[in-house]
């Protein structure tokens, strides 16, 4: 049992998966912050180009 124990302690097999995984959860997360982030701005943005446009008259001739 100890023998099993040590040689899977030691085994680097899948040890890159488990670095991929972490690396791609990093990606994903950071992501979605920067997403959230760009969102409420560019709502913020729209909201006051909407009211601009919304008070504008156009004449006819």
């Amino acid at each position: 049992m100890f023998d099993f124990i040590k040689g899977f302690r030691s085994n680097e097999d899948g040890a890159v998966t488990v670095d991929w995984v972490v690396l791609t959860a990093g990606i994903v997360g950071l992501g979605v912050a920067v997403i959230a982030a760009v969102a409420a701005g560019a709502l913020d943005h729209s909201t006051g180009v909407g009211a601009q446009l919304s008070a504008q008259t156009i004449m006819a001739h």
